[in-house]
């Protein structure tokens, strides 16, 4: 490392002007932050390196753990004892979620078909309780579409809108977050509103499933997917499309159709 760092230098001092009329406090200035951000830029490819080949000598070091943790998992599965096999699939999946040795949807998709096997249903993770966000009966509302079109202009990364329905009291939005990463937080800000082509601004009345800040709700691993309703007050009948904002975030869904 010390060898390209000064060999780097080294090519800077050879870039400067030969005449010493030229050089001024601009260029001095210029050479000295080149050389700073060089020399940063290499102590910071070097840790990376470092970084690297740590993670590459523990994969390698808990790879029998991970694969004991799955074996003991299945053979708790095949005997139906669920709370115990779904202990083993959470230590094999701490130990994937980190060094990838297998495909970690498969394991998230078995801890929470498991879940429901362990009689975890009422003290687990909201994940259980994604049904309830999908109603029986529509008919109530006088407007209800699945996959509403929309414009989501910041990117809000792994949330869709599943469902929308408008009725004289209130108006009504289902969504769906799937996790990135272990433990994802999901919350709501009591700000988020909506506002339509026809009014001003609805505040947020109420959320199923998920959590109004300062509260969080985890999505426990990868892939899990959280369900959740959005309560807003009702939008005028002659609403084409609206606009949904939580403030200060990527949750800026744009002309919602509506109509």
């Amino acid at each position: 490392m010390k060898k390209v760092f000064l060999l780097a230098v080294l090519g800077l001092l050879i870039a400067l002007p030969s005449n010493a009329q030229e050089w001024n406090k601009w260029d001095t200035r210029s050479t000295i932050d080149g050389v700073l951000n060089l020399g940063k830029a290499v102590i910071e490819s070097a840790e990376r390196k470092k970084e690297m080949e740590i993670l590459a000598r523990q994969k390698v070091e808990f790879e029998q753990s991970f694969q004991d943790a799955m074996t003991e998992a299945k053979a708790f599965e095949e005997k139906q004892n669920w709370e115990e096999a779904l202990e083993k699939y959470e230590e094999a999946a701490k130990l994937n979620c980190k060094y990838s040795y297998s495909d970690q949807r498969n394991i998230s998709n078995k801890i929470t078909s498991l879940y429901v096997k362990a009689g975890r249903e009422d003290d687990g993770p909201s994940i259980l309780h994604n049904a309830e966000v999908t109603l029986s009966d529509y008919s109530a509302y006088r407007y209800m579409r699945e996959n509403p079109v929309f414009v989501n202009k910041k990117n809000a990364s792994g949330v869709k809108i599943l469902r929308v329905a408008c009725s004289n009291s209130e108006t009504r939005v289902e969504m769906e977050m799937e996790a990135y990463s272990a433990n994802v937080a999901v919350y709501i800000k009591g700000a988020t509103y909506i506002k339509g082509n026809k009014g001003g601004k609805l505040g947020l009345v109420s959320v199923q499933n998920v959590t109004m800040a300062p509260a969080k709700t985890f999505i426990p691993w990868p892939y899990q997917k959280l369900r959740f309703a959005l309560i807003f007050p009702a939008l005028p009948e002659e609403a084409k499309e609206f606009d949904l904002i939580e403030p200060s975030t990527t949750w800026q869904f744009k002309e919602i159709k509506c109509k």
